[in-house]
């Protein structure tokens, strides 16, 4: 079994970005700079976060802590969404919908169906699991869909000439939108095993678990990575459709994209 990670080797290891900023020192990306500050952050966030779920997760700790700490997870991660898609009207509020909805499908079947027992060491690594991968999704999506109807504007408002209604005008473009967000993890999902080896199962076989359980455990989370982001992409085309045309059937004006 692989034994516990120190601060000595946390210490060592940090020779890892000292070559990655290296790298871009040699060959003048200057990047550097962005390269530290990335690693610090993210170090003292992974400090902070270790030392508050040591709190939550203890034995004997109710499981309502770790709820809670799921619900903040899912309103920062729909203030995250919505920084990084600003040209997509009224994110926030879908966002918080869409990881809503992937919740009660994702975690109803792992903990409801008993696949995991719930407790505070289960259900905030998978919560965070699904969360963070329905924040990708939910960009991705609303980004191209958004792009989708002020790009093809002209398109959309001839099939609303036609007759169409405003769901079936916006039809093809909510598929492309579909497509595009889910694409990454269908692909992701295919190389999983023979091209990759991913966290979950690397951390499990390094934490001493037999390979055999940690692979059960990898597909486990790979199918709900997969039902996370579909629900989540469906939720957010949806409701953008909602958002963005007039009871009357009318698309509205979209905003100017901005630098991502």
């Amino acid at each position: 079994m692989t034994g516990p990670v120190g601060w000595v080797g946390l210490a060592v290891s940090l020779l890892l970005v000292a070559v990655a900023a290296g790298i871009s020192v040699w060959q003048r990306l200057g990047l550097e700079r962005q390269i530290l500050v990335a690693a610090g952050r993210a170090l003292v966030q992974l400090l902070l976060v270790g030392a508050a779920l040591t709190l939550i997760i203890s034995p004997g700790r109710s499981v309502w802590w770790s709820w809670l700490w799921v619900a903040a997870m899912l309103g920062y991660a729909a203030i995250v969404a919505r920084r990084r898609a600003r040209e997509v009207p009224r994110l926030f509020r879908l966002a918080v919908a869409s990881f809503g909805a992937a919740a009660v499908v994702t975690l109803g079947v792992l903990f409801g169906l008993h696949v995991f027992a719930l407790n505070g060491r289960t259900l905030v690594p998978i919560a965070g699991m699904m969360i963070g991968n329905s924040m990708t999704a939910t960009v991705l999506a609303g980004r191209r869909l958004t792009e989708e109807f002020r790009d093809k504007r002209d398109e959309v408002e001839a099939r609303l000439a036609l007759g169409q209604s405003s769901r079936q005008a916006a039809t093809p473009y909510i598929r492309a939108a579909l497509r595009a967000a889910l694409s990454p993890q269908i692909e992701t999902t295919k190389a999983t095993g023979l091209v990759f080896l991913p966290g979950a199962m690397t951390g499990l076989i390094l934490a001493g678990t037999a390979p055999l359980q940690a692979v059960l455990v990898q597909a486990v989370v790979m199918f709900l990575v997969l039902a996370a982001t579909a629900t989540t992409t469906v939720v957010i085309a949806l409701g953008l459709v909602r958002q963005l045309f007039t009871p009357d059937h009318r698309l509205l004006r979209l905003p100017e994209p901005t630098d991502h």
